[in-house]
């Protein structure tokens, strides 16, 4: 099998390219990802790999899914690292086609919905979440990080694959979901534990700094706080997220 060793072969420049620029992943409909663990959850979940990257010395480590496409892909460790994103990469990535489907959010049991929430491990995190908790779609509004980035991808540990992932106005998406809003705030809203979680709930997280904007706040049917007696003055909204989603799995369990 013949190595590739340039770093200004076509195809690598490519590759680098979608690692690195949101404007290239929308153009091409392809994103990279990369570790093992994130191309077993895509293999596993039957997603369609067009490219296996491997670095050389990591043929071996990688075997069992390197036998599982076809054609992998094997770059020198310089030309593979210089593709790779993370700081310490696996030897491992691979080329995915971006969903172009539309997820069905009229029928969706429950759905999050993120505006403005511009840190990238933040996304992955709260993706990674609602995929734990069976909050099977997430809907990423203008001003949040890009769905596909590697930083996200990374931080989602798979969720991108267990979960709809879509990236659309949140004004469209939250009345196509239709359900019951609920809205997170710092303070003043009903405490979680009291509040109605039944029916198809959908759940508005907004920005770090920020929150959760006035417009979109008008529209929802119920404002929930998270008590803090410890007296912090708010929660990261990834962890925010997570506490919801757990509440409303345990109730729903």
């Amino acid at each position: 099998m013949s190595v590739i060793t340039s770093r200004d072969n076509p195809r690598v420049r490519g590759w680098r390219a979608l690692a690195r620029d949101a404007r290239e992943r929308r153009k091409a409909g392809r994103a990279i990802i990369e570790g093992g663990h994130l191309v077993q959850a895509c293999l596993d979940a039957g997603t369609t790999i067009e490219s296996l990257l491997i670095a050389k010395s990591a043929e071996a480590k990688f075997e069992k899914l390197v036998e599982r496409v076809d054609a992998p892909v094997v770059l020198s460790d310089p030309v593979f690292n210089a593709i790779a994103d993370a700081e310490s990469p696996s030897g491992i990535a691979a080329v995915i086609v971006l969903p172009v489907s539309k997820p069905d959010l009229r029928t969706a049991p429950s759905c999050a919905f993120l505006e403005g929430i511009q840190d990238a491990g933040n996304v992955g995190t709260i993706l990674r979440s609602a995929a734990a908790f069976g909050i099977g779609h997430a809907v990423l509004g203008p001003g949040c990080a890009d769905a596909w980035s590697p930083k996200v991808l990374r931080a989602g540990m798979g969720a991108h694959f267990a979960i709809e992932v879509l990236e659309a106005g949140l004004e469209e998406a939250i009345g196509r979901f239709g359900g019951k809003l609920c809205c997170t705030v710092a303070r003043g809203g009903i405490a979680l534990a009291d509040a109605d979680l039944s029916g198809r709930v959908g759940w508005l997280f907004g920005s770090e700094g920020q929150g959760v904007s006035a417009a979109l706040a008008a529209r929802a049917d119920l404002k929930v706080s998270i008590p803090m007696p410890g007296g912090a003055e708010s929660l990261n909204v990834a962890a925010a997220a997570a506490i919801c989603f757990h509440e409303w799995s345990r109730r729903k369990s």
